[in-house]
């Protein structure tokens, strides 16, 4: 598939400063990718963000973003990205469809008008069908200050998405929400990135949000420290497999584990069982005793990225 974004060699060093932000970096984005951007405080995340998004120059390196050199035309790649920044730009005394209105007639993307009811029909319509989609279209006439962290971030989507962009970049959107908000408001972003074909840019310190992404990027210090899908990452790094299993007759149980030779321990919750396989199917379907007990515990993209970090901070 085509390359949405393109880095090649990216360099970020503040002047008066000695330590360089980003390192040399390189990475693609496909088009309608789900892609996580991973790293600690620090890390040079939001600087390449800032970059990618044309708020901050770049000090060497090489960058396509929509099909366009970020050098010769910000302007095109500005009208291609949508930006849902960490701390949000609001303005509470307005409703939702005013702060709509503003932010869309400063982007260029329709003239301001004083009136909802003079605004043209195109946008009346794109507004709409985003309200929609986000569940926003009974509140779209209402002040913001009424609005909950849940409803103003599903607003920040429709405000990003209302030029039909083909990159959306999200910087911690759910930072302060909660479960339930979160839950929700993933729902939304997952349903328009399907039906609208659009790239996802996430970073998130919620490490089970990126769990989904089809590929993810780790940075620390400046640096790449490892991309693949979230499954090469945990097989790369060799996180412990095991499952917990337990049977009436547990000397039976440890027999045949044993003539299958499999590597377990006795424990309080059971036998803790280590398996290679990409599932444990292949070494349960061997066994003959009655379980009583079976939890099978799957590595996750935390303890990945955790253990990556712990390792990277150690050299």
């Amino acid at each position: 598939m085509e390359n949405v974004i393109q880095v090649n060699n990216l360099v970020k060093q503040y002047k008066k400063s000695n330590k360089i932000s980003v390192d040399n970096i390189s990475f693609n984005v496909e088009e309608g990718q789900f892609f996580a951007f991973l790293g600690p405080n620090g890390a040079g995340k939001s600087t390449t963000i800032s970059i990618l998004t044309t708020i901050l120059s770049k000090t060497s390196g090489n960058i396509s973003v929509a099909g366009y050199d970020l050098e010769q035309y910000a302007n095109k790649i500005r009208s291609n990205i949508g930006v849902i920044f960490q701390n949000p730009s609001l303005d509470l005394e307005l409703t939702a469809e005013e702060n709509i209105r503003m932010h869309v007639s400063i982007y260029g993307t329709y003239k301001f008008r004083p009136f909802y009811k003079m605004m043209p029909k195109a946008y009346k319509q794109r507004i709409e069908e985003l309200a929609e989609i986000v569940g926003l279209k009974e509140n779209l006439f209402k002040k913001l200050k009424t609005f909950s962290g849940g409803m103003k971030r599903k607003l920040e989507i429709i405000r990003g998405l209302m030029h039909n962009p083909k990159i959306l970049f999200l910087d911690e959107p759910t930072q302060g929400l909660d479960a339930e908000s979160r839950h929700s408001l993933w729902g939304y972003i997952n349903k328009i990135r399907l039906e609208q074909n659009i790239t996802i840019f996430l970073t998130t310190h919620y490490l089970e949000e990126a769990e989904c992404a089809d590929r993810i990027c780790i940075m620390n210090k400046g640096k790449i420290l490892m991309m693949g899908t979230p499954e090469e990452i945990k097989n790369k790094l060799l996180l412990e497999k095991y499952m917990y299993i337990d049977a009436y007759d547990r000397n039976s149980l440890k027999k045949e584990l044993s003539t299958l030779g499999a590597v377990f321990t006795e424990t309080e919750h059971g036998l803790k069982v280590e398996y290679e396989e990409q599932t444990p199917q292949q070494l349960l379907s061997k066994l003959t005793v009655t379980l009583t007990k079976l939890h099978i515990n799957k590595p996750t993209l935390e303890e990945a990225y955790l253990k990556l970090i712990k390792e990277e901070s150690e050299f």
